[in-house]
């Protein structure tokens, strides 16, 4: 990228990661977020998520580096030589999916998740779903403890914890992959195109309660949610050369 001559520190709640937004701020300096050329995120995964969310309307891209627990959107931490790192440094653009939920009260609730979109049984039985692709029925019944559909940037976080598959970053395509599926017994999920809207309805919602979550944006008791792909917004994210998303989920594939 460019020559970043006004950086914005932000830092989780962390000590660890206050601490080094203040080191970081001594030798570079600190600008607003809007004054900025690039914004610094210094935490986990959990902080890189929401500070995407909460600059994706500012031009600016986001360089993470680790000081949480999980850092696999994040740089290695060093105070020193960080304008040479972000100047070097390589884009990855990724766009997000905008889920529309409808609880059984009749309130729409719309999000984005940069990761997924996951529905919770939020009950002691398991949840009844029926899944319909751009408008065509494709299950009449899966019966399980959740579904979700991820991005490929999201591939190696829930997604693959439920068994689903990691999907290359410059992939058109989202994983839709059930949660303990319990019938169709072992149904993992599908792969799809990346303009695909997919719709979940839950059946009987009052006696099989579900939840819907979108990056920790929680709705209770949807009656149905439908997602889809969200082209309008683009989040950047910087990443040290050989260490960008492509690599990584490369690497996920062979630990």
């Amino acid at each position: 990228m460019p020559a970043a001559r006004n950086i914005a520190f932000l830092a989780s709640d962390a000590e660890i990661a206050r601490a080094a937004k203040a080191e970081l701020e001594s030798i570079y300096g600190t600008f607003a977020v809007e004054e900025a050329d690039v914004i610094v995120a210094l935490g986990g995964d959990g902080f890189m998520l929401s500070t995407l969310h909460d600059t994706q309307e500012i031009d600016a891209p986001v360089y993470g580096m680790n000081r949480g627990t999980v850092g696999f959107l994040m740089n290695e931490f060093a105070a020193e030589g960080l304008i040479e790192r972000l100047e070097a440094a390589e884009e990855e653009v990724i766009n997000p999916l905008h889920m529309r939920a409808v609880t059984t009260g009749g309130e729409v609730v719309e999000a984005l998740a940069i990761n997924e979109v996951s529905l919770l049984r939020a009950g002691p039985q398991a949840a009844k779903l029926k899944i319909h692709i751009d408008g065509k029925m494709r299950m009449e019944e899966l019966v399980c403890d959740g579904a979700l559909l991820s991005t490929p940037a999201g591939s190696t976080a829930y997604n693959y914890s439920a068994h689903g598959p990691i999907l290359p970053i410059g992939s058109d395509v989202l994983a839709l992959t059930a949660v303990a599926a319990f019938r169709p017994r072992r149904w993992r999920g599908a792969l799809l195109p990346k303009t695909a809207v997919v719709r979940f309805e839950v059946t009987e919602p009052g006696k099989r309660p579900v939840m819907a979550d979108a990056d920790s944006r929680s709705v209770a008791n949807v009656a149905s949610v439908e997602i889809r792909s969200y082209p309008e917004v683009a989040h950047r994210i910087l990443f040290d050369p050989g260490h960008g998303l492509e690599e990584r989920l490369i690497q996920e594939q062979f630990v």
